[in-house]
């Protein structure tokens, strides 16, 4: 009996480290690692901005996008999600997990803007370093690190729909995160939905925007 024929995924800013989040591996998943630092040794450098000339239009299953939208201009993530439609399959999807504004905000005004409210591999991390990318990082000079955008859970479904995806789920995490689940027309909405949850992920109603 033959296998069944790989998924792809593509990793994009995948850094030096960063895994996989669980929901891609099990057996049938393929990871592409993308980024646009070369020091990471990624498969492929480019910018998510603009991957045309690295990755075929329709040439992966899915997208995993861990805390690097963030990184770009507003018009820059605007363009990101287009590329990441772009080089999906008609039944794929993306999985994006970015810094949620709104619970940002909510330290904020509790008066824990430069206060550690948790510690990442990176060090402790505050709402200034949420905002505006790990002060620690850039100041060694690693500008890559830099924030420069944010989304709440509606404006990151909205640009989802913008760019093009038939449908986009999204809801908050349990700390301080956003996650949203991003539809090519024909993906398996309620098998990917399952899919995820197995893996963990806190979709337990979707919320749905739709273009």
């Amino acid at each position: 009996m033959d296998k069944p024929a790989p998924r792809f995924v593509l990793h994009v800013g995948c850094g030096p480290r960063r895994k996989l989040h669980p929901a891609f591996q099990g057996a049938g998943w393929r990871e592409i690692r993308l980024d646009i630092d070369p020091h990471v040794e990624p498969d492929v450098v480019a910018s998510m901005v603009d991957m045309r000339a690295t990755v075929a239009d329709g040439a992966v299953d899915a997208i995993w996008s861990s805390h690097n939208i963030e990184h770009l201009f507003a018009h820059e993530a605007r363009q990101a999600l287009a590329e990441f439609r772009r080089v999906l399959r008609p039944d794929g999807f993306a999985l994006i997990t970015c810094p949620d504004v709104v619970a940002i905000a909510q330290l904020i005004v509790e008066g824990k803007f430069d206060q550690p409210v948790y510690t990442s591999p990176a060090g402790p991390i505050s709402p200034l370093d949420m905002l505006w990318g790990h002060q620690g990082a850039i100041a060694a000079g690693n500008a890559f690190m830099a924030h420069r955008m944010g989304f709440s859970r509606e404006s990151l479904g909205y640009a989802l729909a913008h760019a093009g995806f038939a449908e986009a789920w999204c809801c908050r995490g349990d700390g301080y995160d956003l996650w949203a689940v991003g539809f090519m027309r024909d993906a398996d909405r309620l098998g990917i939905h399952r899919a995820l949850a197995q893996a963990g992920l806190p979709f337990s109603e979707p919320r749905r925007a739709v273009a």
